[in-house]
């Protein structure tokens, strides 16, 4: 698990920040974003999000948030929303609900099934599958970005050296997690905030303005990539910040 547990310095009169990352990514995605939270004194955890299902992944997220002492806000990144929507429904202890550049699905809605509801997302033409044996015998299909096009697709304003190194060290989501749906809204019990990457070629931003007008999310629009929390940290974290601050006491 990848975890920094708040020390009481850093965390005294602050939530702790509960980030999950997406598909095609990892907790490291999250780094520039933790380190200006850090820098304001916020406690956080960046889950290893397994990527294996909506149910498997919001199981495992649930029982960190069930591990921390106080108030946590929980923050996703593309198809993490669709894991903290699921994970937060009646977890007392989570005051607000982050969504960026992400999806924050009703019941019975999936990643694939909204995202085919408007156009302009490049995941389709971009994927690649590669099939995967478990112990027990039975097969699944694992989801990449074809290498050559993750720059263009999943992280257009970030440096293409740094965005290249992603392409290689992205972590894949089985076919389940971008199809399987959730049974739980968190969203209608939980504040929640919105960021939208209006340059977005993963999650369509009309699609991610229609969620959030939905959810009733405070909303913000930044005009970056799919990968926004890496090329502007700085934007994202004062967003948390924001989200944080008022909902606290």
């Amino acid at each position: 698990m990848d975890a920094t547990p708040a020390t009481p310095a850093q965390g005294a009169g602050l939530p702790t920040v509960v980030l999950v990352h997406g598909a095609f990514a990892d907790s490291s995605s999250w780094n520039g974003v933790i380190a200006h939270l850090k820098q304001r004194g916020y406690p956080v955890m960046a889950a290893a999000n397994p990527l294996r299902g909506v149910q498997h992944d919001a199981a495992y997220v649930r029982s960190l948030i069930d591990s921390v002492d106080g108030p946590v806000v929980m923050v996703a990144h593309s198809y993490g929303g669709l894991v903290i929507t699921e994970a937060a429904d009646g977890a007392a202890n989570v005051k607000a609900l982050v969504y960026v550049a992400s999806i924050s699905p009703e019941v019975g809605e999936s990643a694939l099934s909204l995202i085919m509801k408007y156009p302009g997302s490049q995941l389709g033409t971009a994927i690649t599958m590669v099939p995967f044996r478990l112990d027990d015998g039975s097969t699944g299909k694992d989801q990449y970005i074809d290498e050559q096009k993750f720059p263009a697709v999943f992280a257009a304003d970030v440096d293409p050296d740094l965005a290249r190194l992603m392409a290689v060290t992205q972590r894949p989501a089985s076919e389940k997690a971008q199809t399987e749906t959730v049974t739980k809204t968190a969203w209608k019990t939980i504040p929640s905030w919105t960021l939208i990457s209006t340059q977005d070629q993963g999650i369509p931003p009309e699609l991610q303005r229609f969620m959030a007008q939905r959810a009733g999310s405070t909303t913000i629009e930044v005009d970056g990539s799919h990968a926004v929390a890496v090329s502007q940290p700085g934007a994202v974290a004062d967003f948390i910040d924001t989200a944080a601050r008022a909902t606290a006491g």
